[in-house]
């Protein structure tokens, strides 16, 4: 038997009689760390950067511009907007910040989305770290239990989602008004804006639950000219979708981080016409 490849102990996971007997973890000789550990860090700081704005309950709202974070605004206590994404749904008896009523969704659509799925599985779960480095775990159920079993409601948070571009599509239009609701303005935050509601569609409609409603069931694309066009359209984004999943994520926190810097006073909307 060759130096390195002598019988493993039975522990459990990949480690077992049925698996091929190497004594080491892996064979990889690359820092193959480096990319589960950006992940982590980085989703890890948009979870704390988006938990610190959900909880604070203030400066969300600059006219013309409202945080993509508290918008729509579903509870009795919201700021007032004129002709902005109010809709009193909550009566007076919610009491904590609006913004995590309206999470819920973009947040699920990101935690049962493919990639998302893929990064946070290997950064935090290490299941597995990387490719041909095998998982701590003695046991794999994939996702046929609960809570991973959940993952398969992507589809239904994808409509969701749907909703949610929608009303930040009309938060972009308004941003084209000034800071008395008149039309007409163009400042920095309205690039801002237009920047994150691009990346956000191209992200949502990049979804492989997009692609096969789509084009999903048909035997024969010649018969469905439309959707077959669609469905490449949509391919090409899908193809794009892991740096879609990042660049939203990061244009979404700073049109939030924008607001707030206008909103608490730190800085003054740059306007160009």
């Amino acid at each position: 038997m060759a130096t390195g490849t002598e019988p493993h102990p039975n522990s459990g996971g990949v480690r077992t009689g049925t698996r091929a007997a190497i004594a080491a973890p892996h064979l990889r000789t690359d820092r193959w760390w480096l990319a589960p550990a950006a992940t982590a860090a980085g989703l890890l700081a948009f979870i704390v950067y988006s938990t610190w704005r959900a909880f604070a309950d203030t400066d969300y709202y600059a006219a013309p511009y409202v945080s993509p974070f508290y918008s729509p605004c579903l509870a009795e206590r919201c700021r007032s907007m004129d002709a902005g994404p109010n809709a009193d749904l909550f009566g007076s008896w919610w009491g904590i910040s609006p913004a995590i009523i309206i999470l819920v969704f973009p947040l699920g659509f990101r935690l049962t989305c493919y990639y998302y799925r893929k990064a946070y599985y290997r950064g935090f779960w290490a299941s597995p770290p990387a490719c041909a480095v095998a998982e701590p775990h003695k046991k794999y159920t994939g996702e046929t239990r609960f809570p991973l079993i959940l993952q398969n409601i992507h589809r239904y948070f994808f409509y969701a989602a749907i909703l949610v571009a929608g009303t930040l599509t009309y938060d972009t239009v308004l941003s084209f008004r000034d800071e008395h609701h008149h039309w007409g303005h163009m400042g920095l935050g309205t690039l801002v804006f237009l920047l994150n509601i691009t990346l956000i569609w191209a992200y949502t409609l990049s979804c492989h639950s997009c692609r096969h409603i789509v084009g999903g069931k048909l035997r024969h694309f010649s018969k469905h000219p439309v959707r077959y066009r669609m469905w490449q359209w949509v391919g090409k984004l899908n193809a794009r979708h892991m740096l879609l999943a990042w660049a939203s994520l990061v244009s979404v926190a700073l049109a939030d981080f924008y607001v707030f810097l206008v909103a608490s006073g730190a800085f003054d909307d740059p306007r160009f016409f």
